[in-house]
């Protein structure tokens, strides 16, 4: 069995800045990408940011120039630096771990969430 689980939310002022966190953990052969996504009330769940093993991202254009993905792929960790935060970045933010399996293909795994709210 995988785990995922997110954690660095909270409440932060417009303009500030955070850092959430990722760890996969369990039965993990390889990790193919992981990425982050959020929710935000009446909204569907959106792409936020993705980086595969390779290192290779790609960012939503609502939060290029102001986000960061990396990853300590030693740790199976993924990481979302957030700068510049608006009101309108207030989710639930959600991690989602493609773990490959042999002979059984590529399997996403998710986290339970973390709220993020920008609010003065």
């Amino acid at each position: 069995q995988v785990q995922v689980v997110e954690s660095g939310g909270g409440l932060v002022q417009p303009g500030g800045s955070l850092r959430l966190s990722c760890a996969a953990s369990g039965s993990i052969f390889s990790i193919v990408a992981m990425g982050w996504y959020r929710q935000a009330p009446g909204k569907q769940r959106e792409l936020v940011a993705g980086i595969r093993s390779g290192g290779s991202a790609n960012y939503s254009d609502s939060v290029k120039g102001r986000f960061t993905i990396s990853r300590d792929n030693g740790k199976n960790t993924v990481y979302l630096q957030m700068s510049s935060l608006k009101p309108e970045d207030t989710a639930v933010y959600f991690c989602k771990a493609r773990i490959w399996i042999p002979r059984g293909g590529d399997y996403d795994y998710w986290g339970q969430g973390t709220q993020v709210t920008v609010s003065s």
